[in-house]
């Protein structure tokens, strides 16, 4: 029998079969039994014509993925400074006076141009009753690092301007997670009053892809199942990828509103996710994390975890947005 062998680089694992586990949903089940996502492979030039064609397919394919669900909301398009910010508001109830979400779409930091985050942020507004404020914040390859933060921070006090700062929450998934974390510091350390709250759904939050389940998740996410280190590169742009405006888990987080972080025990990205948990316990936040089983990068997509998932961000929301 082939055993596990250790040295100083790491454990050497023989090749196995990772059941099914009977421990979620049918639905849950019958979605990791299907073939990954295949995206396209991310360009192996520099060239921004390259990465440009290469985003615009991506992109083609997330809007027609998002196009067969839809949600009972209006939307409209705001322009604050440099980008566009869609107002997704849920067709029964949901004013900004009642409180407000501002939502940064998931995409690896190249993807989900336009309204694509209005449509991932709907089930959220229709499940909480609050309208969800989405940027379309600027991305490379014409627009790398700093830009998407920078759109972020004008969103908010745009935002702040017309609902108090005490009846907003700020959430994000994936890149949107990352770049959420980011925004939070950068409200801090310009002295700008901060959020309710936050949700951080699976965060991007460390650019250097150093945490243990970029290993032990790689090629059992169903949905995440490449690495993104060439993506990360073009948006950093020659930064240091440990900067924490890049990568949050790198910075101090003092002064931090609660904190709802999400993720699940295939997701590429649960190292993200549980090392950001703990280095914002240790500075003081009162973060929780909450991890379901088997779940991948993003969720499994129509099962009665999803359900369960929105529910606990609707009661987070609740708890912390304060009464008119």
């Amino acid at each position: 029998m082939e055993t596990q062998q250790a040295d100083l680089e790491g454990y050497r694992q023989p090749e196995r079969v990772v059941p099914l586990p009977e421990t979620i949903s049918q639905q849950a089940r019958e979605f990791l039994a299907t073939p990954s996502f295949a995206l396209e492979p991310l360009p192996e030039t520099n060239e921004p014509a390259d990465w440009a064609a290469h985003i615009a397919t991506v992109d083609q394919r997330m809007a027609e993925m998002l196009a067969a669900v839809t949600f009972p909301v209006d939307v409209t398009a705001h322009s604050v400074e440099e980008c566009v910010v869609y107002e997704a508001t849920p067709q029964k109830g949901g004013v900004a006076d009642d409180g407000a979400i501002l939502y940064f779409h998931g995409g690896g930091y190249i993807y989900g141009r336009g309204d694509a985050g209005a449509k991932m942020a709907s089930s959220l507004a229709v499940a909480s009753g609050l309208p969800c404020f989405c940027p379309d914040y600027r991305m490379p390859p014409e627009h790398p690092f700093p830009a998407a933060l920078d759109d972020a921070i004008a969103a908010y006090l745009w935002l702040a301007d017309r609902v108090d700062p005490a009846r907003i929450l700020i959430a994000g998934n994936s890149a949107g997670g990352g770049l959420a974390a980011a925004s939070l510091l950068k409200l801090r350390d310009i002295g700008v009053t901060m959020p309710a709250g936050a949700i951080l759904a699976t965060p991007e939050a460390d650019l250097t892809e150093a945490g243990d389940t970029f290993h032990t998740n790689y090629g059992l996410d169903r949905v995440l199942v490449e690495r993104l280190m060439p993506a990360n590169l073009l948006y950093a742009n020659g930064h240091d990828l440990r900067d924490p405006y890049l990568s949050p888990v790198y910075g101090t987080f003092d002064g931090f509103p609660p904190v709802m972080l999400l993720s699940g025990t295939r997701d590429l990205f649960l190292s993200n996710t549980v090392r950001l948990h703990r280095a914002m316990r240790r500075d003081g936040v009162q973060a929780s994390l909450h991890v379901w089983e088997a779940m991948p990068h993003g969720g499994f997509f129509g099962a009665p975890e999803d359900a369960e998932m929105l529910a606990e961000q609707v009661s987070f929301i609740q708890s912390v947005l304060s009464p008119r």
